[in-house]
């Protein structure tokens, strides 16, 4: 039977429906209407941000959580322009992000109101301004069409991507007849056949190498990936964006080879020139992501799987639905298909990058990097920020079992991660897993820009521990300063700060302490994990310390890279599928 109903109602309806129980934002009167409409449904709740963009990222976090579509409600003029730079990254990450964008009255358009985004008569256009950070854009012009352009838009979003709505104040109070018809259930996603790639896999003869990217996180293919590296025997590497995916390094697993490109582990361009066939799953291999491995590439025979053409030449295989097409590709290379060719490489090496000694007082990154991996127990979600920071955890640091590790490396925009640990940790329970606690881990720098809200994490007492690396500078671009700009000057050091008493001041009640030295680190790491609520620990480090960074090392003296030899010789017995 048909009903009217606000339009925002709508919107909140549809959106429980699909089993979305979050909406992040930052409030003001062109989207209040969408927050009065949150605030009488028990089954969403609207999360208040401190600013737009880390509002977008905790979208973003939420959405790489696992726990569904994220979504993002922000109001017009400069609110909205401040979701620009999140959306950026969830583009190009491909995370599935829904942004909710207030506007003017459509009586308004063109006549010089505050705000006016229509692109009328000299506005600012900002369906051109979401148009270029978005898989789709619409501007809703009438209550009716809402219905029709959310759905779209969420189908949009699903593909990998996020997806934008500017809703006028008007439209959002207008009213809409509803027929009762929904297709919230529906998922357009095409499963691709794996066909092509099949018989180079099954005639293999020699080692197979997976990468696996991104798309691997945001379908949870794990599993899929997992059943399909068994028949394979295959050795897998990550992107750095997609390191909880395979395996996990130090905790007993032969099968992870580490991560790729710039930050990568040496003995993965090894182990691809070293295969037969190299398997890319998921990923498009930005220069990010492949550096170091252009060569290998381009002497293995190279297939695809994925959302998306890898940028080196392969046969590719486009899928939207990467679990069903992994689950095709592994019952076609099983049984009588099975290859017969394949083996697993006599030794498997962990490699590291070496950066030069740095002198000076601080934490060394590789230390802070070993405290962590003792301290965080398994379950733990690490999410990483930008900078030299964010290169030294992503190398040295495991992600955890069970556990989820995000880096946003589409656009690095710094001071990501404070809103995506928080959204992580909304998204954790919705998503079905168990409880645990998330870490964020990022610079000083990325704190000065959007740390503020760990008051978002204190006000709803989220279990997130933030551990700032504090070396009083925007460290990447010091180290650029010293390497190719002569030392002369920086611009790029701050004065001195004390982040934890700082924060410890600020908001009463919150675990914050300093850490200078390594026992102190570790001993403030044991306590805060086991905090009621959120925790700050900063720890003193260097700002001359050079990353595990490819491009910075290359501008060096020579490297050693430390290698550990991990024997695989009973996984060539025939009767041994595959080792974890």
């Amino acid at each position: 039977m048909p009903r009217t109903q606000r339009v925002v109602d709508h919107v909140v309806e549809r959106l429980a429906s699909i089993g979305i129980d979050h909406i992040f934002g930052v409030d003001g009167a062109n989207i209040e209407d969408l927050y009065d409409a949150a605030h009488f449904r028990s089954d969403i709740t609207a999360i208040l941000a401190k600013h737009e963009f880390s509002a977008a990222t905790m979208a973003d976090g939420y959405s790489r959580s696992g726990a569904g579509l994220g979504v993002v409600a922000a109001t017009s003029g400069g609110g909205a322009l401040n979701l620009v730079a999140a959306l950026g990254e969830s583009l190009t990450s491909r995370v599935p992000v829904l942004a909710l964008v207030g506007q003017t009255a459509t009586t308004m358009d063109g006549r010089g109101s505050f705000q006016d985004t229509s692109g009328c008569n000299g506005s600012l256009d900002a369906e051109a301004v979401f148009s270029a950070v978005s898989l789709s854009c619409r501007r809703v012009l009438s209550p009716a069409d809402i219905a029709p352009a959310l759905s779209e838009a969420i189908a949009a979003a699903r593909t990998g991507g996020p997806a934008v709505l500017l809703l006028p104040k008007d439209i959002q109070q207008g009213y809409v007849d509803l027929d009762g018809g929904d297709d919230s259930s529906h998922d357009p996603r095409p499963i691709g056949n794996p066909a092509p790639i099949v018989p180079v896999l099954r005639e293999a003869d020699g080692p197979v190498t997976i990468i696996a990217g991104e798309q691997v996180a945001r379908d949870n293919a794990r599993a899929e990936l997992e059943a399909l590296r068994a028949v394979l025997r295959a050795r897998v590497a990550t992107v750095p964006d997609a390191k909880d995916v395979a395996g996990t390094p130090g905790l007993g697993s032969s099968s992870s080879l580490g991560v790729t490109g710039v930050m990568g582990h040496p003995g993965v361009a090894e182990a691809v020139a070293a295969s037969a066939v190299c398997l890319v799953v998921g990923t498009r291999l930005s220069v990010t992501a492949r550096t170091g491995l252009d060569d290998a590439l381009a002497a293995v025979r190279a297939v695809s799987i994925g959302s998306a053409q890898p940028y080196v030449p392969c046969t590719h295989v486009h899928t939207e639905d990467l679990r069903g097409s992994l689950r095709m590709l592994t019952q076609a290379l099983s049984g009588r298909g099975r290859p017969t060719g394949v083996r697993v490489p006599d030794v498997v090496r962990r490699t590291e990058l070496t950066p030069p000694p740095c002198e000076g007082d601080g934490v060394r990154y590789r230390d802070a990097m070993a405290v962590l991996d003792d301290a965080l127990p398994d379950g733990t979600d690490i999410v990483v920020d930008a900078g030299n920071t964010g290169a030294a955890a992503i190398h040295y640091l495991g992600a955890r079992r069970g556990g989820r590790f995000a880096v946003a490396l589409g656009m690095g925009g710094m001071g990501y991660s404070f809103g995506a640990g928080i959204g992580m940790a909304f998204g954790r329970a919705t998503s079905g897993r168990p409880r645990g606690r998330t870490v964020v881990i990022a610079g000083d720098g990325a704190f000065f820009m959007h740390g503020m809200e760990v008051h978002t994490a204190v006000h709803y007492r989220l279990p997130v521990t933030f551990v700032l690396f504090n070396n009083n500078a925007h460290a990447m671009c010091v180290t650029r300063e010293q390497l190719f700009y002569d030392d002369l000057y920086s611009y790029n050091r701050f004065r001195p700060s004390r982040l934890g008493a700082g924060l410890a001041a600020m908001f009463p009640g919150l675990t914050s302490v300093d850490a200078t030295d390594l026992g102190g680190f570790a001993a403030a790491m044991r306590a805060t994990l086991d905090a009621d609520g959120p925790a700050v620990v900063s720890v003193e480090c260097a700002a001359d310390e050079i990353p595990p960074f490819a491009p910075f090392l290359a501008q060096t003296p020579a490297k050693a890279t430390a290698r550990e030899k991990i024997p695989t010789s009973k996984e060539n017995r025939t009767d041994v599928a595959a080792s974890a």
